[in-house]
């Protein structure tokens, strides 16, 4: 298939593209490296996902700075300046390719940073989607899977969270775009017959992890013997999902969206259980055999008490079949978190 593929260079995007090019899918890749982390993160992801496969793979970018990355990137990446807010260059894209299907992982994305500034989480995640749609519907590519988040449930007290449960109380400005953004891509199954699947993603973790999340935070803090901040009791809990299963979830999609007309599916990928703050420090600590220095701080706004995702739906439909061991993940991050030291590789 010929595949567009927004936030490829990013955590979840780049383990994605990994799988694609080795399944031999063409792949176009939009990313804007973002500055709200060190966009030498996305760079490695790249050059640990392209090798031999690099002729199927073409890269376009709003980094200023092209020559540096093509300079680290070789031939592994075609460059131009992109960004799904920018219609204008977006469809000069579309009029490049014939896709057969589009996965929309580009978002702003965090909680936290949404409340502090939603004027560009609307920009890129409502908009943005926008003109992927608008050029999808003018170019008849009408097939799309979305990254959606488990944070649409808010404060959901029915567990686990169903794709059934309402998700009408979201509780931050980063939920509220996912939300909006699977109500906009609704319009468009509606109106126009898209074939579309809303993946809602429970807290993704493994190699290739940002690092402004939460595990790989703390990994990072432990190991350089710094204080971690525990927000509350440390008794919250998330559906923490290992990033394998979740690009599984996404590639079990692709058939599903390709094998049928004008369908709209919502779908949890999650491990179906749940892992509480305070256990998820003790396996970090473990697997880095240390004692991390704590501070205890109030709970932050927007932040939800718990996820857990029913993903029965998702067993049934997709087949899909979680199989990764928390404490096996953790050490399996660890081994990519030393391995892949950016000021090391970055010289």
């Amino acid at each position: 298939m010929n595949i567009l593929l927004t936030g490829g260079a990013g955590f979840i995007g780049s383990n994605l593209l990994k799988l694609l090019l080795a399944e031999k899918h063409n792949v176009v890749v939009i990313d804007n490296f973002v500055d709200n982390y060190d966009y030498k993160f996305k760079i490695v992801n790249l050059l640990n996902v392209c090798g031999e496969n690099a002729d199927n793979f073409s890269f376009h970018s709003k980094m200023e700075d092209i020559s540096s990355i093509k300079k680290k990137i070789g031939k592994l990446c075609s460059l131009v300046t992109i960004d799904i807010c920018d219609k204008f260059s977006l469809e000069k894209v579309f009029k490049q390719n014939e896709f057969d299907l589009v996965i929309h992982l580009a978002a702003l994305a965090g909680v936290r940073p949404s409340i502090e500034m939603p004027e560009s989480y609307i920009d890129v995640n409502i908009l943005g989607t926008l003109n992927i749609l608008e050029l999808q519907k003018k170019y008849n590519c009408k097939k799309i899977i979305f990254a959606s988040s488990s944070s649409v449930y808010g404060n959901n007290r029915e567990i686990p969270f169903s794709e059934e449960h309402s998700v009408d109380k979201v509780i931050s400005q980063y939920a509220f775009t996912k939300k909006s953004c699977e109500n906009l891509i609704h319009v468009y199954s509606h109106l126009y017959n898209f074939s579309a699947v809303m993946l809602r993603f429970f807290t993704v973790y493994g190699p290739g992890q940002r690092p402004d999340l939460a595990i790989h935070k703390f990994f990072n803090k432990i190991y350089n013997d710094e204080i971690i901040d525990i927000y509350g009791d440390g008794s919250s809990s998330r559906d923490y999902t290992y990033v394998d299963d979740i690009v599984a979830g996404i590639y079990n999609s692709c058939d599903l969206v390709m094998s049928n007309d004008s369908i709209y599916e919502i779908i949890n990928l999650g491990e179906n259980t749940s892992i509480g703050l305070n256990e998820m420090v003790e396996a970090i600590e473990s697997a880095l055999n240390k004692v991390s220095i704590k501070r205890n701080l109030p709970m932050m706004p927007g932040d939800v008490d718990c996820t857990f995702a029913d993903i029965e739906k998702a067993r049934n439909i997709l087949k899909y079949s979680p199989s990764t061991i928390f404490s096996d993940g953790i050490r399996t991050f660890k081994n990519w978190y030393i391995s892949n030291n950016i000021n090391r590789l970055w010289k």
